[in-house]
């Protein structure tokens, strides 16, 4: 078979039941859904199918990955776009060619960038695989100049949040897409072309904790009857899910329903018949609607200043065209924005003098 014959391309919506049904009966860990930023592809010679790979969203947490690219823990969550997974790789049986699964990977990482734009709207940097030693070496990707840099501590993501016990370790490689990949990853501030969406962070531990403490002195504006959520709890997820890039009650609500039992616990949520709730969309409306905002502005400005480490900060003044005082002046809002963790840390509005 000549290698340079073999096809490319991204699997057709007609495609994907074979697709699928060939992974679950061939690959050692079956197949997988659809979930998310994903794109299917399929290599062929002469009609035949050869070999299928899976691209999807990057894990959330790898200890080996993070210290290979060196970014700050506040920056991680707002660039996890910018890597993809490499989630599966699979050379159909009867087809174990010489040299052909580096030559489909190759192919692959060489068009799957344009690819990723054309399809989710943002580019790639670097593209990240985890190999089981237990069956595999992980030479076709070391034959394609992926690096390996280091091992997983064997823990997995589950809908409780991580595994309690590691399982088995396995091998992490990358491959960057961009010669500066690692640089642009890490530096203090993403370049333009590079942000999607609503600048995002992930919260820690302690920080969740934090959150619900920052609030422990605000009056609640709601009866006592028929309370069922504190409302140091029900800010703070409010406030935690706003910092993670939510935006509306719906989103914020949903994000609530995604926070893992043991986050839960540390956003001190109600526990009942051995689970923690979070309040509803309807709770969170009301509260946020009916707390006094100077005083949930303070209470969030001083726990931006205990978790906050920006190395720059940016002022920046507006004139409103409409908005004029009793004497004809217009007015200015003045704002104060953190590089680093694009937090607003005040905004002051005031006219100007004469």
């Amino acid at each position: 078979m000549n290698l340079r014959e073999v096809v490319l391309q991204p699997v057709a919506a007609s495609e994907e039941v074979r697709f699928q049904a060939l992974m679950d009966a061939h690959h050692y860990l079956g197949a997988l859904p659809k979930i998310g930023h994903t794109l299917w592809y399929l290599a062929t010679w002469q009609g035949q199918w050869l070999a299928l790979l899976s691209f999807s969203a990057a894990a959330w947490k790898c200890a080996a990955r993070d210290a290979w690219i060196g970014w700050d823990f506040r920056h991680q969550y707002d660039r996890l776009h910018l890597i993809a997974n490499n989630s599966r790789f699979l050379i159909l049986p009867a087809h174990h060619y010489p040299n052909l699964a580096s030559r489909v990977l190759a192919m692959c990482e060489r068009r799957l960038a344009a690819d990723w734009r054309a399809r989710f709207g943002y580019p790639l940097l670097l593209l990240e695989t985890f190999v089981d030693p237990r069956y595999f070496h992980g030479t076709i990707y070391q034959a394609t100049n992926w690096r390996y840099v280091g091992d997983t501590r064997g823990f997995r993501r589950t809908r409780a949040g991580y595994s309690g016990a590691p399982q088995a370790a396995k091998r992490v490689f990358v491959r960057p897409l961009h010669v500066h990949a690692q640089a642009r990853l890490s530096r203090p501030i993403l370049a333009p072309q590079y942000r999607h969406g609503a600048p995002k962070i992930m919260l820690s531990a302690d920080q969740m904790v934090s959150l619900s403490e920052c609030f422990t002195g605000i009056p609640d504006p709601r009866r006592g009857q028929g309370r069922r959520h504190p409302l140091p709890t029900v800010l703070a997820i409010a406030a935690g899910a706003i910092l993670c890039g939510m935006r509306g009650y719906k989103a914020i609500s949903l994000w609530a329903q995604d926070l893992s039992q043991q986050a839960r616990a540390r956003f001190r949520c109600r526990y009942r018949d051995g689970r923690y709730l979070v309040p509803s969309r309807s709770v969170l409306r009301e509260v946020l609607i009916r707390t006094d905002p100077d005083t949930l502005s303070g209470a969030l400005q001083r726990w931006n200043l205990q978790h906050a480490d920006d190395e720059a900060l940016a002022i920046d003044g507006k004139t409103m065209c409409n908005a004029i005082d009793d004497d004809g002046r217009q007015t200015h809002i003045l704002g104060v924005v953190g590089h680093q963790s694009h937090t607003c840390y005040t905004q002051k509005k005031s006219a100007p003098c004469p």
